[in-house]
C-alpha cells in the first residue's frame, strides 16, 4: 500500500531505500499553488540511525513489511541467540547485533516480542519492566536501610545496577529496560 507525505505521523513504520524508518519527529509546509513538503526526523528500524529527511507533496512511500511475534528465549552460545515462535514451535536464530544490550534484561525462558522485516528479525522489543533476581550484593550496615542509600548488586543476568540498601542477595527486583535501573522490589 503507497502511503503520502500527510502520512507520515509521528511513530509512521515506512518503507525508504530498501530499509524500515519510524518517524520520530514530523512538521508540514503549505507552500501556496506549489502544495506542501513534510520534514521529518526517522529512525532506521534496523541499525538505529537517525535522518532528516524532506519529502514534497507528490512523492509516494510504501508501507513496510514490519510485523512482531511472540517467541520464547531459548539459549544463546555467545555469538547467536536462539529463539522459539510460541504458535508454531518453530526455533531460529538472531545474530549478537540485532539483541544488543537486550541480554542483560532475558533469561532462558522468557516471552518476549520480535520485530520481523519481512521473515527478518530487526530488533527485540522489550516489556518495560522485567523482574531480576538479586545474585550478589553487600549486606546493609546497621542503621543504613534509608531508601536513599544505594550500593551495587549484580543480577541473574549478569547486570550490575544501583539498589536500595534494603535489598538483599535473593530479592527479586523490577528493572526498567529503558534505562536500566531499579524500581522496586518484587514481591513473592
Amino acid at each position: 500500500m503507497a502511503l503520502s507525505i500527510t502520512d507520515l505521523k509521528k511513530g509512521t513504520i515506512f518503507e525508504f531505500e530498501g530499509q524500515p524508518y519510524r518517524v520520530v519527529d514530523y512538521s508540514q509546509k503549505v507552500m501556496g499553488r506549489g502544495g506542501s513538503i513534510v520534514n521529518v526526523r526517522i529512525k532506521s528500524l534496523i541499525d538505529g540511525k537517525v535522518l532528516d529527511k524532506t519529502f514534497k507533496g507528490n512523492d509516494q512511500l510504501s508501507n513496510a513489511d514490519v510485523s512482531q511475534q511472540t517467541v520464547q528465549y531459548l539459549y544463546n552460545d555467545g555469538q547467536t541467540y536462539y529463539f522459539m515462535n510460541d504458535q508454531t514451535f518453530e526455533q531460529f536464530s538472531v545474530s549478537s547485533e540485532i539483541v544488543g544490550n537486550a541480554d542483560k534484561y532475558i533469561k532462558e525462558g522468557d516471552n518476549l516480542e520480535i520485530q520481523l522485516f519481512g521473515s527478518n528479525p530487526i530488533s527485540l522489543v522489550l516489556p518495560k519492566n522485567v523482574p531480576l533476581k538479586v545474585i550478589y550484593t553487600e549486606d546493609a550496615v546497621k542503621g543504613d536501610t534509608t531508601s536513599s542509600i544505594t550500593k551495587e548488586a549484580t543480577l541473574e543476568t549478569g547486570l550490575n545496577i544501583k539498589v536500595p540498601a534494603f535489598i538483599k542477595q535473593g530479592d527479586i527486583i523490577s528493572v526498567d529496560t529503558g534505562n536500566g535501573t531499579y524500581r522496586e522490589r518484587v514481591r513473592i
